[in-house]
This record gives structure tokens, sequence and C-alpha cells, in this order.
């Protein structure tokens, strides 16, 4: 049986330390921030974190970069060549045509080398619901499952990966689209903020509507409650905006009210957070439906 790898991108957000134990290869995308543009890698080699955080809190312009299927052709073929077999866990397409790009250099790379085995799964995940998606096919073949047990694996657990999050700053939702400037300026003079979770298309829905930071974050742990399986079983994901203190304290209730063993919290890296803001916060875990 030949060995396989299991790729993904950096839209995962998931630790570099992390995706390093797990061996997985990354496809790092692009930032655009005050016209500068940053290759988003997950160890922030490029640029850190905090430093893109600050650069949107003071309203710098920020936005994305498409990667293209050119892009995926190199480090795909370089493991085809090395006589390893790929799983490519993407970006959700209703968010992104990274998805798109992959799937598409896969296929003509399926065909320059019929004898190996390329699979691509569209996540409908993002950020680190995309990430623990990928960490949960990670733990599926550690058990020694081939490539084809993980690829159905992943597809059938995916809208069962649930993405709970809030913004704190409803302008920056504005300029994505998703909320009038009526509704931002009148939404911050009151501190409502939106509580969001990702569909089963993979794309970004306002769901309700809570009144102050604390309650936002305490909604989250009530979409838990409804949803989750066995939480105190599972490893949960917590991302952030550059607001640990938060994401700490969203933990800490996943811990005390559910007896969640195993917390996993990263930032939002800056693919999502140009579009998100500072001070998100999300939190992903298994459940009945997202």
């Amino acid at each position: 049986m030949s060995e396989y790898v299991i790729m993904t991108d950096s839209s995962c957000d998931l630790p570099a330390k992390l995706a390093e134990e797990m061996a997985l290869t990354v496809l790092p995308l692009y930032v655009e921030v005050d016209g500068q543009r940053y290759v988003n890698y997950l160890d922030e080699r490029e640029i850190a974190f905090s430093e893109i955080y600050a650069k949107l809190r003071t309203k710098c312009p920020a936005k994305t970069s498409a990667v293209n299927m050119q892009d995926f052709m190199e480090p795909m073929e370089s493991l085809l060549r090395a006589g390893k077999d790929i799983l490519y866990i993407g970006f959700s397409s209703g968010l992104s045509g990274t998805y798109n790009a992959g799937a598409m250099a896969a296929k003509e790379l399926s065909e320059r080398y019929p004898d190996r085995r390329i699979y691509t799964v569209d996540s409908l995940c993002a950020s680190m619901g995309q990430g623990l998606l990928v960490y949960l096919a990670w733990q599926e073949k550690q058990k020694g499952k081939t490539i084809e047990e993980v690829r159905d694996f992943t597809e059938a657990t995916k809208l069962h990966l649930c993405h709970w999050f809030t913004i704190d700053d409803l302008m920056f939702l504005k300029r994505g689209g998703r909320v009038s400037g009526a509704t931002a300026v009148v939404g911050s003079m009151l501190s409502i903020k939106p509580v969001m979770h990702v569909d089963n298309e993979g794309h970004l829905i306002k769901v309700s509507t809570a009144r102050g930071r604390k309650a936002s974050i305490k909604a989250l742990a009530d979409e838990a409650e409804k949803r989750g399986i066995d939480l105190k079983d599972q490893t949960v994901f917590i991302s952030h905006g550059d607001c640990l203190e938060e994401a700490n304290f969203l933990a800490d209730i996943m811990r005390s009210r559910f007896g969640v063993k195993k917390v996993v919290i990263s930032y939002v890296g800056p693919v999502i957070g140009a579009h998100s803001g500072p001070g998100t916060i999300a939190l992903f875990f298994l459940g009945t439906e997202r």
C-alpha cells in the first residue's frame, strides 16, 4: 500500500507546531493589508499575526488574494514524484475559489500520474473548523486507515463539524456586505454582537444576536450544548482574532460546563481575519448537525 499525505491550505489556521507534528503539506494562501501582499504561513515567518491585527485595528484596507491551479501544481507534483498519494482537504468552496483550484490541479495531475491516487475533499469549513476536520482525518490515518477510508470518513464527518463564532466589530461585516451601514452603526452603539455559523453549503450565516461581548461568547457555548455530541470526550478547537484572553474565557466555559478535557486554541489567521476583524471568537466541535 502506497504512502499518502494529507494536504490542506493555510486557511486551516492550525498551530504551526501541530501541523508539523501531523506531517501535513500546507499550501500557503495570501492576504493584502494596506497595499502590501503577505504569504500566510502558519508559522508566521513572513509577518506575525499580531502585526496583521494591529494594522486592521487602524482600519488599514485588507483583502485576500486567490490562489490558482498553478499554485497547487508544484507541491502536489513533488509528492507524486516521490511516490506518495495525496488527500487534499480544502477551504470551503462557499467562501473561496481555493478548493476548486486544488481540485483542477488534482484532476490534471491524475492524468499525468495514472498510477498515483489523488483525492480532494471540499471541507465546506473555514479557519479552525477546517483545521479540526484535517486533525480528525489525521487521527484516522494514525489508526492505519487507507487513503480511501480517510477520504470517506472526512466526507461523512464534514457536515457534523460545527462552526459558531461572534464578531466584535460590526464594521468589518459592513465592509464585507453582510450587514448594512445603519445596522453596523446602531449595533455598535448598542453593543449588539452577531452570533454566526457556517452552514451546510459552507457559507457564513448570521443566526442571532447577543447584547454585549460576554453574552455573545457564552452564546457559542449554548450552541455547543444544543448540538454537541459527547463534548467531554472531544477535542474542541477555538480560534481568536488577537484576543487570547477571551478565547481562554470560552475554553474555561467549555471545561467547566461540559467537562471538555482537550482544547486547542490558535489565531484566526489573516485570510479569514481580514474579513472578520480583530476580536473574532470562534468555537468548533462535532455535533448532530451544523
